[in-house]
């Protein structure tokens, strides 16, 4: 009898993957559909095949507008809503999409956002309190890294800080209980040179809010520890590696001896980590850069060496990711994504050896390159930025109170970024009323050449979703917009 593990796959679960077998999964939904009397029998053949190559598109392709995929099937309206409807009566259909090669838009970003009613808050123009905040506590960084768009120098005053932390404490206490991943530390600048984070972290913690914080870790030390204890209170703490030995850190941050610090900051955070049985989650970001992929390896004995420090807390996550910011189009030479497809694998097989028990994230691009089809990063152009915006999906607040539009506009003295400042929490406005000012008064910014670069992957994933419904309502397919709910 063969064993569940050595089972071939359902040829339906998996038709939107490349090499899929088409015409097995084609027959599969014809028997399907037959048996349950949904569809004639002369009808079957072609109802099939046309349910699986709406699985395979939008399971490579998961922002096409409705009226685009119809046209694609060359059937009518009437047609096309019955396909709609019969695609959502075998569930390995809807398995096919959410595990194709676009599937971490949909498992990561976009089912979530549905799940919430997110995206209908903010295609009514409806003000609710934002789904993700993002609060931005950091003075100041210790690095200058090249590829920052922070203006060199800029920092905030230190006599920010105390009316900037109670701020913080405000926004913190209005986040809704129900959602205990909805606010993260981040920045703009390092959110560790805030000496009031440890106390944010506890007071989320004691509101049943989940934080990460996203830092470089240069200031994690013991003595920061022993003056912040509040920092053991967050969920995660997720390292942005800029390197793997001190001179890569030095070309990348122009800080002299940077990896060094960073590396004994970590070990020694494991070893307290295990010590104190503390239940936070270590975790690293890791960005390949073109012609870097032979360094994956190296990143592997990077993370075993930490895990070294405590073997029984190893490091729990990693996120990986592709800079595609040199290419126009966003898509890789042939030569690149055979070279990344290689270095995956390799790498795969040496985190299978050395550290087995690391949860690794490849994001949008890179999962899609490693099922074996062409990486592409979604393109907003201003002309398809959304002038409203998304505040009801997420907005982020720095140490001024300053309510940010988008995740890379958060830099004190950026140029233009003032331009997507909603408004500003202080005594007598809180978050909520600054969101409910920026929606009910219609407020809109007219992208300028450029202002996509404000934008990180989220926002861009929103944006393109939210461009997408808009198109499915206009061209009448509100009942059934955005394929997937």
């Amino acid at each position: 009898m063969m064993s569940q593990a050595s089972a071939p796959a359902d040829p339906v679960a998996v038709c939107a993957r490349p090499g899929a077998d088409l015409a097995a999964a084609v027959h599969t939904v014809h028997r399907a559909l037959a048996a349950d009397g949904h569809v004639e029998a002369d009808e079957a053949p072609v109802i099939a095949r046309q349910l699986v190559q709406l699985a395979e598109h939008y399971g490579n392709h998961a922002f096409t507008p409705l009226e685009n995929a119809r046209r694609l099937l060359n059937v009518n309206r009437a047609s096309f809503s019955r396909l709609l409807d019969l695609f959502g009566l075998v569930p390995e259909l809807r398995h096919a999409v959410e595990s194709g090669p676009a599937g971490k838009y949909w498992q990561n970003t976009l089912l979530p956002l549905e799940r919430r009613g997110v995206f209908e808050s903010a295609l009514a123009r409806k003000p609710v309190f934002p789904y993700v905040v993002g609060l931005y506590p950091g003075p100041s960084c210790m690095f200058r890294c090249h590829f920052c768009v922070r203006v060199t120098g800029a920092r905030y005053d230190p006599s920010a800080l105390d009316s900037g932390n109670a701020m913080f404490e405000s926004v913190i206490d209005e986040i809704p209980a129900d959602n205990p991943y909805a606010m993260y530390f981040s920045g703009g600048l390092e959110p560790l040179t805030n000496p009031g984070l440890g106390a944010l972290s506890s007071r989320a913690a004691a509101r049943g809010l989940r934080p990460t914080v996203y830092t470089n870790s240069f200031a994690l030390t013991e003595r920061t520890l022993a003056r912040q204890p509040g920092v053991w209170d967050l969920h995660a703490v997720r390292t942005s590696l800029y390197g793997l030995n001190d001179e890569e850190y030095e070309e990348t941050t122009g800080k002299r001896a940077s990896f060094g610090r960073v590396r004994a900051n970590l070990q020694r955070f494991q070893l307290l980590r295990a010590e104190r049985e503390s239940a936070i989650r270590v975790g690293f970001s890791y960005i390949v850069l073109p012609g870097r992929v032979n360094r994956l390896l190296d990143l592997v004995d990077f993370i075993a060496e930490i895990n070294e420090a405590a073997p029984d807390r190893p490091v729990d996550f990693l996120n990986v990711r592709e800079d595609y910011s040199g290419r126009g189009d966003g898509r890789l030479s042939e030569a690149e994504r055979t070279e990344l497809q290689e270095g995956l694998l390799a790498f795969e097989e040496q985190v299978s050896r050395r550290t087995p028990t690391l949860n690794i994230d490849y994001g949008y691009a890179l999962h899609s390159l490693k099922t074996g089809a062409d990486a592409e990063l979604l393109r907003i152009r201003p002309e398809t930025m959304r002038p409203s915006a998304h505040p009801q999906v997420s907005v982020q607040v720095d140490l001024l109170g300053d309510v940010y539009l988008y995740r890379e506009a958060g830099f004190p003295n950026l140029d233009g970024a003032d331009r997507y400042i909603a408004g500003r929490v202080e005594p007598g406005k809180s978050l909520a009323e600054v969101v409910e000012r920026f929606v009910d008064d219609d407020l809109r910014i007219a992208p300028h050449a450029g202002d996509e670069y404000f934008m990180d992957g989220f926002d861009q994933v929103v944006t393109a979703r939210l461009n997408q419904l808009e198109a499915d309502i206009a061209a009448g397919w509100g009942d059934s917009r955005g394929f997937l709910r």
